[in-house]
């Protein structure tokens, strides 16, 4: 249930926890007085702890892994996909309009 904000004619302020059906009155806990519902931003998410990333439940077999091919690449011992891919071949001709 929803904590509703409410505040009386004289001043007083309190929280209700209510439906979200309930009629947005309710009465001053201090005075009895008729209270009006406050518009409330409400509550911003806030983020704590452990899990909101991809890598936080990842296995162990998978983080080895991925830290082997780091290890790897910055070694130098491992080529890398682009050097691999380009190796051999030379670069494209540009070409030029006057030669037309």
């Amino acid at each position: 249930m929803p904590t509703y904000e409410y505040k009386c004619p004289i001043g007083h302020r309190f929280e209700l926890f209510q439906k979200m059906s309930d009629e947005p009155r309710a009465s001053c806990p201090q005075c009895g007085a008729q209270s009006e519902r406050l518009l409330s931003g409400g509550m911003g998410f806030l983020f704590k702890g452990n899990g909101f990333y991809v890598t936080d439940y990842r296995s162990d077999s998978y983080k080895k892994d991925a830290s082997k091919e780091t290890t790897a690449e910055t070694s130098g011992s491992a080529p890398k996909d682009k050097d691999a891919k380009t190796e051999g071949k030379s670069p494209p001709k540009a070409s030029s309009p006057e030669g037309s």
